[in-house]
């Protein structure tokens, strides 16, 4: 028996989505009997601007949930098998692996239905572009709580992140995680590497570290890391390490999205704020918070100044992450 499927138009694309009312997400307060597939493709239609703007040509990895929450996550580099000849990818080279993989590269909103219908609950973005992909355009704040590290603290650590950004002469544009913790992102030009965005995000999170008084950590092996502790996270700007885009679903029970902030919001929010059932009308309200990004590029020059400062006085450099 063939599937039952609705066809939903998408500026002039046609996309046909199957399992219309697969349950993704168990029954909560905001959807008894819990959300669908299709609750999804409505989601990302509703924030249509600001996921596209998110993910615009950038190679983009899926976490694909074929079954929901209640089955297995899959992690696909690939294009899915039997996309339409519109769908969009650029081909990347992993030396790891001494392969290829032609990642999707989301250029309209029809390509990220087209990727929900294809079970794909997150959209994990690289920090380049297609036009050269070795060259980021994003440095990524990543502040990522410990186990037993609390909210206030990453509310706490967000405030000292803002102001470390003013004085280099930054702009920054916040964002919840969707799970614990808060993404910071900042415009740079596409003139560095990926060690070198690394290095300077470190020496960044370092001065963050010098002014938290003991809240934050930048040790790199989680075991010798305190719990309580927040982990600025440089590593998410190493080559092939990518973090839930803006306005991207997480796979998480609650349904929560990785949902763009105004500095002034930090202090009054809490992560279940932002769902696919809350974050339609705040978006039709208030628009897509990240729309402005590309108006405040930021040489990272200062940030490499400082990390040939602390090198030179005796901190070490952490050993490359792998690639995933």
């Amino acid at each position: 028996m063939a599937s039952p499927f609705i066809e939903i138009e998408v500026d002039d694309r046609v996309v046909k989505v199957t399992n219309p009312d697969r349950v993704y997400f168990p029954p909560t307060d905001a959807a008894p009997s819990g959300a669908t597939k299709v609750d999804l493709v409505e989601y990302y239609l509703a924030v249509g601007d600001g996921i596209v703007n998110a993910l615009l040509e950038r190679p983009c990895m899926l976490h694909r949930f074929p079954k929901g929450l209640a089955g297995d996550k899959v992690h696909q580099k690939r294009l899915p098998a039997g996309a339409p000849d519109w769908v969009e990818t650029v081909q990347l080279f992993f030396p790891r692996w001494k392969r290829t993989a032609d990642e999707l590269c989301v250029t309209e909103l029809a390509s990220v239905i087209w990727a929900v219908q294809m079970s794909t609950v997150e959209f994990h973005p690289w920090n380049s572009r297609r036009s050269d992909t070795e060259k980021p355009d994003e440095w990524r704040i990543d502040l990522d709580p410990g186990p037993a590290c609390d909210w206030a603290t990453v509310q706490r650590v967000a405030h000292i992140a803002h102001e470390v950004l003013d004085e280099l002469g930054a702009v920054g544009f916040p964002k919840t995680s969707g799970g614990s913790g808060m993404h910071v992102y900042v415009r740079i030009p596409p003139d560095h590497g990926f060690q070198d965005v690394r290095r300077g995000a470190l020496a960044f999170a370092r001065e963050v570290e010098r002014r938290a008084g003991g809240e934050v950590t930048t040790a790199w092996w989680r075991k010798d890391r305190d719990p309580s502790q927040l982990f600025v996270d440089y590593n998410q700007n190493a080559r092939d390490h990518t973090i839930a885009a803006a306005y991207s679903v997480r796979g998480v029970p609650e349904a929560r999205v990785s949902a763009p902030i105004r500095w002034d919001e930090v202090d009054g929010c809490v992560p279940d704020d932002f769902t696919i059932f809350t974050m339609p009308q705040r978006f039709a309200e208030i628009g897509d918070l990240h729309a402005g990004i590309d108006d405040h590029p930021f040489d990272i020059a200062p940030l490499l100044e400082w990390a040939t400062r602390d090198e030179s006085e005796g901190a070490e450099a952490p050993p490359e992450p792998e690639e995933t």
